[in-house]
């Protein structure tokens, strides 16, 4: 029985209004994307009545460092557009049960609907970012259209990738100076996906699934959000810049990178800017 009415939950209204959004840029056609969300027990707790029993679930890894926790999930097979015009559908609310092998149904997915494909990649995410920041709460994936097509044509690592995304607008350096990580193109769906994920997650909020999409990691839906938004706008430059097949003629330096990074206070991931000049 709701103790107050769940839907009036700001988590809710987060939730809904940042599948809308992805649905409006385009980058979450169909029912591409997912987005799972770790929630406070108390402020769970506030809506619903948390002693009764719920539908055990088993996963097909286990994640006892989860144990416990609670995450607001999209459901596989669900279209962001319709989040927001029916979440008790399209939304779950579980619990990683003590052992870490299942999950408890607490609320959501009404017509009896499972939570996200990518499940094991959100959660093992979720493992890693938490050992790195205790603030951390939001793992997003979305099929970011420019990225997927930068995908194609740019190099495939780590660090090139990271540089010219950095260089092709001042923000990015400073909205995520630990860079974007690049895995091979991988089945979608499987723990194996999920464990690569999480690997690359150990150092950095973004990974970049070729031919597919990204996923970020934020403290919440703005900061996950922005991440996104901010390397898919340094994406769409660079393809503007590629289409023109003309010889790039100016760039960002990696010496004005390190002033930049100087101003903002931040550190740049280690191994993609040349070493710094002397400042004798």
């Amino acid at each position: 029985m709701n103790i107050h009415n769940i839907l009036t939950a700001p988590f809710i209204q987060e939730m809904c209004e940042a599948t809308d959004q992805l649905w409006q840029y385009g980058w979450a056609e169909r029912n591409g994307g997912n987005i799972s969300y770790r929630l406070p027990a108390d402020e769970v707790q506030y809506y619903l009545n948390l002693d009764q029993k719920f539908p055990m679930i088993d996963l097909s890894f286990t994640i006892p460092e989860l144990a416990g926790e609670f995450f607001l999930v999209t459901g596989s097979g669900k279209y962001f557009k319709n989040v927001k015009h029916n979440p008790a559908d399209c939304l779950a609310l579980i619990r990683i049960t003590k052992l870490g092998d299942q999950y408890e149904l607490i609320w959501g997915l009404e017509n009896g609907d499972v939570p996200t494909s990518e499940l094991a990649s959100h959660l093992k995410c979720h493992a890693v970012r938490l050992k790195q920041d205790a603030n951390h709460r939001v793992i997003l994936h979305t099929h970011a259209s420019a990225i997927s097509a930068m995908t194609f044509i740019h190099e495939l690592t780590d660090q090139a990738f990271t540089k010219t995304l950095w260089q092709m607008i001042t923000e990015c350096l400073v909205v995520f100076p630990d860079g974007v990580t690049v895995l091979p193109w991988m089945v979608a769906g499987t723990n194996e996906l999920g464990e690569a994920s999480a690997k690359k997650m150990k150092d950095c909020r973004i990974v970049v699934w070729p031919h597919h999409g990204i996923m970020s990691a934020g403290q919440s839906m703005d900061d996950a959000f922005g991440l996104i938004e901010t390397a898919e706008k340094a994406a769409e430059i660079y393809l503007k810049i590629s289409s023109t097949n003309q010889p790039v003629g100016q760039t960002i330096t990696d010496q004005q990178l390190w002033a930049l990074a100087d101003a903002f206070q931040v550190t740049p991931r280690s191994g993609i800017l040349e070493a710094r000049e002397s400042d004798d």
